[in-house]
């Protein structure tokens, strides 16, 4: 019989064990288990392919997207009678983002270390995604939007760069650690500035460009010091950034007008569909179907535990991003781009924990460098240009 224990240790293999596993060992994941979500909620900045990568993309009137209007300084963002409250539920909010994205980014290296199918991984969380969006629709949990040829036209690229975006972040996930992935995107902002240049015609500021030195020295600097270092998981973390921040200016050239109004979960949760159906076929021609029970064990692997933790890395990936988009409603571009930041160092210090992950002097300063960096691009890039 195979083992039915969903261990969270890093040293638990899934594949099939020889031993049964001794009690203490459950009692020392129900330990760590606990201690580690006590401590993540004060606890990447996505991958990643993070939804909160679609900020800017959710902070411009896309298909007219609907949401609060907020005011671009965070201090009065929880002004009124009600303050406390909405600090309590922001702070909540916050907490849950890095929690789900914690254990997504734990549960889905875990997977990948041992199934190395990333886009039969990125399908299922697809699937999983899709499966909770049909059953919020299904029973009135949240309205079911009525679509537009021209508003499906218009989605439909977001979707693919969306879905590109997830494959490469895994496939990153899948060849090098998960904080050398994370820090690798912390280059988004570096993407965002040369896309917008070139296809928009936005010239960042002197604040921006300068900012973006650091994010590109320090992640140079982690690149060349990195253990797990390999060209197939950078230049993979590195189109993940590239289709990331394609989908923030396909955001701007593909509006359309329309007089139904679009709220921001209910644009994720259509793309959430449409990247389910944009997946399937990809992946059944380039990997086949790989996840059955059968080809699972003619593999060595643990059936039970790798389709558990495969569940629970799509749950988690729907949850953060879902929990993303309700933190974007309520605050403005600059303090979620702030949190996202934040975010991105707990799940890189998380990580490293969690895994062993070696990390040398040099490679931590090249780290801390591009993150900190990513926060002064954070503050920055909203600063306009004083006019002569």
């Amino acid at each position: 019989m195979q083992s039915t224990l969903l261990s969270f240790s890093p040293l638990l293999s899934l594949r099939k064990p020889h031993t049964p596993l001794s009690p203490s060992i459950s009692k020392l994941n129900h330990i760590f288990t606990s201690s580690s979500s006590s401590s993540s909620s004060s606890f990447p900045c996505q991958p990643s392919s993070s939804p909160s990568s679609f900020k800017h993309v959710l902070s411009r009137p896309f298909l007219h997207a609907r949401q609060t209007s907020v005011p671009e300084n965070s201090s009065t963002e929880f002004s009124g009678g009600n303050s406390l409250l909405n600090i309590l539920e922001m702070v909540s909010l916050f907490g849950f983002w890095i929690l789900f994205n914690i254990y997504f980014n734990i549960y889905n290296k875990q997977v990948l270390k041992v199934y190395h199918f990333p886009l039969t991984v990125s399908t299922i969380q697809f699937a999983v995604g899709a499966l909770l969006v049909a059953f919020m629709w299904g029973f009135n949990l949240y309205k079911r939007p009525k679509l537009s040829g021209a508003q499906l036209a218009a989605i439909w690229p977001l979707a693919l760069v969306h879905t590109l975006g997830n494959i490469f972040t895994n496939m990153s996930l899948g060849k090098v650690a998960v904080s050398f992935t994370h820090t690798i995107k912390a280059m988004e902002p570096f993407f965002s500035v040369l896309l917008s240049a070139m296809f928009l015609g936005e010239n960042p500021t002197a604040w921006v460009v300068g900012s973006l030195v650091p994010i590109v020295g320090g992640v140079a600097l982690a690149s060349a010091t990195e253990a797990s270092f390999n060209w197939a998981g950078f230049w993979s973390a590195m189109a993940s950034n590239w289709t990331n921040q394609s989908r923030n200016v396909l955001s701007k050239k593909l509006m359309v007008n329309t007089e139904e109004s679009m709220d921001n979960i209910t644009l994720f949760s259509i793309i959430t569909v449409m990247s389910f159906l944009i997946s399937v076929p990809v992946t059944l021609l380039i990997e086949g179907v790989k996840f059955t029970p059968t080809y699972l064990q003619s593999s060595g692997l643990n059936v039970n535990e790798v389709y558990m933790r495969s569940l629970l890395a799509a749950l988690c990936y729907h949850a953060y991003q879902q929990v993303a988009y309700m933190i974007l409603q309520k605050v403005s571009p600059v303090t979620h781009s702030v949190g996202n930041c934040v975010k991105r160092v707990v799940v890189i210090v998380s990580s490293v924990i969690f895994f062993r992950t070696p990390v040398s002097p040099i490679n931590a300063l090249g780290t801390c460098i591009a993150l900190a960096g990513v926060f002064l691009y954070s503050r920055v890039r909203r600063l306009k240009p004083k006019t002569i």
